[in-house]
């Protein structure tokens, strides 16, 4: 059984460790072991584990699953174990309404650990692939599909709204676009009050913010097929993430430099220098030790 190499010697040798605090399982990593099905699953690596999930690729007999467990670490005196079964049952709802498109993983069972069910953990089969680059230089029906997928998630009354991380769009070894991550993601409700005006504003509002997204990556990667460069799409950006970026660039910037000022990450706050940064910054890191291009990189991935 492998574990996750980290980078902080080579990138950040000031850093250290969340505390348990500012991860999800607090002092514990995600499982050795998992049961699914009857079957046993190993860890074979740790992709990320922040203040809200922390996620892992295990091995088992049918091959690699992704196993997502949400928070159930306290804040303070505060329970956290409610918010982690909360969102770990909304985001399996999304995989199961989404269960025909090939673009989306399936979910593979309930995860158990010694015979007990564990209601704020997700298991979903692993997507062979890698995040997708800033600039990476997609099969020419990479985009056309990937706007198909958020057409069809949007006829079905739902927002994929984390569309702005590229380290949810895996560019798979199939070459396709696979979506993965619905843990903010938004259906309307099929009931009313619930799916009253506001909530279909609302929906509307993330689903164009999905497409706004869409087309900025598309302009980035693949600005021979979109027809317009990134300039120009942002230019149209709609008004309300305008606004949101005027609210959240200090929230974020105040913490990043928490992270800073307890040594999580060093000067610059930039995810990539924590010890165990996302899969996507891995990428890039490993990347240019290689000094060869991001798409080339799929093997750091592969390695689970």
């Amino acid at each position: 059984m492998t574990t996750r190499r980290s980078t902080a010697p080579h990138s950040c040798p000031a850093a250290r460790p969340r505390p348990a605090l500012f991860r999800a399982l607090g002092k514990q990593e995600p499982p050795e072991r998992v049961e699914i099905n009857g079957a046993t699953y190993y860890r074979a690596r740790v992709l990320k584990h922040d203040s809200w999930a922390a996620t892992a690729v295990y091995r088992g007999p049918a091959g690699r699953i992704v196993c997502k467990f949400n928070r159930k670490q306290p804040i303070f005196f505060f329970p956290m174990r409610w918010l982690g079964r909360m969102l770990a049952r909304r985001e399996a709802s999304f995989y199961v309404r989404l269960a025909d498109l090939g673009n989306v993983p399936s979910l593979v069972g309930d995860v158990c650990v010694d015979g007990e069910r564990l209601a704020y953990a997700v298991a979903h089969d692993y997507v062979p692939g890698h995040p997708l680059g800033e600039r990476e230089a997609v099969d020419e029906r990479f985009f056309s599909t990937l706007e198909r997928l958020f057409a069809e998630m949007h006829r079905r009354h739902m927002a994929y709204v984390d569309a702005h991380k590229r380290e949810n769009i895996i560019v798979g070894d199939d070459g396709q676009p696979h979506l993965v991550d619905f843990q903010i993601s938004f259906r309307l409700p099929g009931w009313w009050p619930a799916n009253a005006w506001p909530a279909r504003v609302l929906l509307r509002m993330l689903q164009r913010s999905d497409s706004y997204h869409f087309e900025k990556h598309w302009a980035r990667c693949r600005p021979d097929l979109c027809g317009r460069d990134v300039r120009e799409v942002v230019r149209r950006r709609p008004w309300w993430i305008s606004v949101h970026r005027l609210v959240a660039a200090p929230l974020r910037t105040l913490r990043r430099n928490l992270l800073v000022a307890i040594r999580i990450r060093t000067s610059g706050g930039q995810a990539a220098s924590e010890h165990f940064p996302e899969d996507v910054h891995t990428v890039r890191i490993e990347a240019e030790r290689r000094s060869v291009p991001p798409r080339r990189a799929s093997e750091v991935r592969k390695a689970a």
